[in-house]
Formats: structure tokens, sequence, C-alpha cells
């Protein structure tokens, strides 16, 4: 509980401060599906929807960061099939972002393990049901991408 209470305070923190910086950032994430589902993960400091991933690390790769990610996260380490899926441009969270997209289909969800601190739930979503949800800006920019049948870079919004 005092984890999540320390991202709650300190994300809208650390907002600001990136808009007051104005640096760029680099993140990455994991659409997983299973089925026709996808796999969407809540933040602890978030209202919206997002999913399973993070933050590039200096001199890390864009696909090292999702897989460490998706260990730290939800607990997921064999990541076998992870393919590049795209990337978004925007300004999201008060600063410049570019989310490189990863793709992970399967045939089922294996046992995930929430950290609790930064990931309070995890759960899959129907398409319609996604599009019915709060999801954050990258999430809307790669369903925009994937509905327009788009494979390459997408545009931010």
């Amino acid at each position: 509980m005092a984890w999540q209470t320390a991202f709650r305070v300190g994300f809208p923190l650390a907002r600001l401060w990136w808009r007051f910086r104005r640096r760029s950032h680099e993140g990455a994430l994991a659409a997983i599906h299973v089925g026709q589902a996808l796999l969407l993960v809540r933040s602890s400091y978030r209202n919206e929807w997002n999913f399973p991933g993070g933050g590039i690390r200096r001199g890390e790769t864009p696909e090292a960061a999702v897989r460490r990610e998706l260990t730290e996260e939800i607990g997921l380490t064999s990541c076998d099939g992870l393919l590049p899926a795209g990337e978004a441009n925007g300004v999201w969270d008060g600063r410049q972002d570019r989310v490189y997209f990863f793709e992970l289909r399967l045939d089922r969800l294996p046992r995930l393990r929430l950290d609790h601190r930064e990931i309070i739930a995890a759960q899959l979503f129907s398409p319609a049901d996604v599009r019915r949800l709060a999801v954050t800006g990258p999430v809307s920019a790669y369903l925009n991408f994937k509905q327009s049948g788009q494979t390459a870079a997408v545009p931010g919004r």
C-alpha cells in the first residue's frame, strides 16, 4: 500500500517535472494478444489502462526494455514470439514521447505475477471492450494504427 501511495503521489509530480524540463522520452510497450483478447494493465497511479512496458534505459534497446518491463511488472519471463509492431510519437504525460510497440501472441495467458506496487491489475479484454475503456495515448495510437491496417511507424496524437 505504501508503494501504491508513493506512485500515486509521485506520478503527478513527475508529470509536472517533465513539462518543466521539456525532455523527450522513449518507451517500449507490449500488446499481448490471447486469441482475440488483449491484455491491459492498470497502474496504481493512473486511471487509464495501458500495455505492460515502460521507459527505455540509457544503452538499452527497445526490445530489451520491454522484456525487462514484462518481467518486472507482470512476471512474464518467457517472451518467445515477441515481434516489433511499429512505433508512435506524441505528447503524453506532459512530454514528447516515442513509444516502440511489440506484439506477443499467445494461445493462453500464463499465470501472471503482478508487482502490486506499480501494477495493480491485469485483465484480458475483447476488442469491443477495449474500445470502451479509458486507455493511455500510446494504447489509443496502437489501436488506431492496427484498425487502419498500418504496420510501420504511426503518427502520435
